[in-house]
């Protein structure tokens, strides 16, 4: 009981949730959906994360959950991520179950609201199997090649590449001030002490984070102006050479054709049978 307790904790540790948070946010290059072209997967994605929306037949619905299901799993996605969404489901089972009852409904008004729940599944495994299989240099550059306009496409990969390391600065930050403060002795019942004491240290924490993030972004921005990042904002070339290795290929049309005729066929048998 003792290991099973402490496999959880390592789990759980601030290292560990970085290094998950490393391995979503700057993709996987073995699985299924990252051999295909980034602007056909964010084409592919703005469809399933619109469309769940306008579809109240749950047969669809149910036969759109299905293939995220095997995408999802197929991406390699970090457990922390899927843990996350299980306790978001669940956690919303829940309240959409006490609010039936304590509201004078019934079961059947909880079956009534699989149809959201289903749309809200659809939508945030196809977010996670796709933005999981694309490292932010190839959102990055998709997006620029959609037409979006260079600062801003810059900035969602910045965004990425920062995440881990305001953790990693945030993590050490903690403990800088754990090391020079004095924990409470008396830790009080339930540890209510202990846990108003880091909660404290968390406030006090988010100032010199911004301040060193705002140094390091700094510097950034002078390593890129050595560079001639200004001026490759502007510069069709340099836009031209920069997305020269995206390249649609047959499979891309493959697997755009193989999503048309899924939801098509999807479609015809919803129209013939529905769960009500």
């Amino acid at each position: 009981m003792e290991a099973l307790k402490r496999s959880m904790l390592d789990k759980l540790s601030v290292e560990q949730v970085k290094l998950e948070l490393m391995r979503t946010a700057f993709g996987r290059q073995s699985t299924f959906l990252s051999r295909f072209d980034p602007r056909m997967l964010i084409l592919w994605y703005s469809f399933f994360a619109v469309a769940p929306w306008f579809i109240h037949n749950k047969v669809i619905l149910l036969g759109m959950l299905l293939p995220m299901i095997v995408l999802t799993l197929s991406s390699k996605v970090s457990p922390l991520v899927l843990i996350i969404m299980g306790i978001g489901l669940l956690s919303e089972t829940m309240y959409i179950v006490l609010t039936s009852l304590l509201f004078g409904g019934s079961l059947g008004g909880v079956f009534s609201m699989l149809a959201l729940t289903m749309k809200i599944l659809v939508i945030t495994l196809a977010s996670v199997a796709v933005f999981s299989s694309m490292d932010p240099e190839k959102l990055s550059d998709a997006m620029l090649s959609l037409g979006m306009p260079a600062q801003f496409s810059f900035g969602v990969s910045y965004g990425y590449r920062m995440l881990p390391i305001l953790i990693e600065e945030y993590h050490n930050l903690i403990h800088s001030y754990r090391l020079r403060g004095k924990s409470p002795e008396n830790k009080g019942f339930l540890r209510w002490r202990s846990i108003l004491y880091m909660i404290r240290l968390s406030i006090i924490a988010f100032y010199p984070l911004i301040l060193n993030t705002a140094k390091r972004t700094r510097t950034t921005v002078e390593a890129l102006e050595v560079r001639g990042f200004t001026y490759s904002l502007v510069s069709q070339e340099a836009k031209r050479l920069k997305l020269a290795y995206l390249r649609v290929t047959a499979s891309d049309y493959a697997f755009l054709g193989f999503t048309v005729h899924y939801m098509a066929g999807l479609f015809v048998l919803g129209h013939y049978f529905t769960i009500q």
